[in-house]
């Protein structure tokens, strides 16, 4: 089969491999469509300590082709979103059969786009931080993936007010179609706040982003934690001052999820692509590759060329 492999030299080549072969509690997925997403960039970029050569990919469509030891065979030709660990640039990925997630009634393109950004913005919004009526919400890197979701979940809770940050205007100009009631670009940010106090905050960026973030925190606002795209460097919170004003900061990392409750994530999934079947929630697909174009699209990701969800085709 094909698959793309990324080198100890950071390039990207697709090579010819032997196809998987599902282990206990596993299923094959013959890929149609795979999601590009920041781990990749992560990965790329030696944020983690992952051997290579690695088949990168981290969320892929398609359907299920066979199945290991433990595991009802009837999923043979289930539709279903993977979720895995690596192995997604490829013709044929494997899973954890807890984590191929049924997705009737959605096509793949779309399944490969929702990946691992839907369930993360569905559960910062409603699981996380429990967004309700009448809930003001700011939310920083408002144009990505999970920016572009999020604000959509907090519509649909009932959000009264919900802000975004990005990058530069023509990315505001981008994230205005996703329900946002205002945006601000990172410069803008937060003076341009004029002192308003959020009830919800998502924050993947860190550094001083962060500290901004709490002090625009209301009574009892929750700030939600869930990437360091700006720095790795540490913020320091006060839990006294947290205990004083009632707030709460929590985090949010979905590939610990998937390792320790994958059951939870699934559910999460399930719910995020029950709501865009039903056509409440939208994602946007704005670029799509071929398999040999997957250090172009990762590259894009990773500079701000792209908007919304960017996906690879597999035929």
């Amino acid at each position: 089969m094909r698959a793309v492999v990324l080198g100890t030299d950071n390039h990207f080549r697709t090579v010819e491999c032997a196809k998987p072969v599902p282990g206990p509690g596993e299923v094959a997925v013959r890929v149609s469509h795979a999601g590009v997403q920041w781990g990749d960039v992560l990965v790329r970029d030696g944020h983690f300590p992952i051997p290579r050569p690695f088949v990168p990919g981290f969320e892929a469509a398609g359907r299920i082709t066979a199945v290991g030891d433990g595991v009802d065979p009837s999923r043979i030709g289930e539709p279903v979103i993977a979720l895995v660990g690596g192995g997604g640039f490829a013709e044929v990925v494997l899973a954890p059969t807890a984590l191929a997630i049924g997705a009737e009634g959605v096509d793949a393109r779309t399944a490969a786009a929702a990946g691992w950004v839907a369930p993360t913005a569905y559960d910062l919004i409603n699981t996380i931080t429990g967004v309700g009526p009448g809930d003001s919400v700011l939310i920083h890197a408002a144009s990505g993936g999970v920016g572009t979701l999020a604000a959509q979940f907090a519509a649909a809770a009932g959000a009264r007010r919900i802000v975004g940050v990005v990058g530069n205007a023509d990315r505001a100009d981008y994230a205005r179609q996703f329900g946002y009631h205002r945006l601000l670009t990172r410069e803008e940010f937060p003076g341009a706040l004029d002192g308003e106090s959020f009830d919800t905050i998502l924050d993947p960026v860190g550094g001083a982003t962060r500290a901004a973030n709490l002090a625009h925190l209301a009574p009892h606002g929750r700030l939600a934690v869930y990437g360091n795209i700006a720095t790795f460097e540490p913020v320091a919170v006060s839990t006294n001052d947290l205990l004083t004003n009632g707030q709460s900061v929590m985090t949010y990392n979905s590939n610990l999820l998937s390792r320790t409750h994958p059951a939870r994530l699934a559910a999460s999934t399930t719910s995020a692509l029950a709501q865009v079947a039903a056509g409440l929630i939208r994602i946007d697909i704005t670029a799509e590759y071929e398999l040999a174009d997957v250090g172009t699209a990762i590259e894009n990701l990773a500079t701000g060329a792209t908007h919304g969800k960017s996906i690879i085709r597999i035929p």
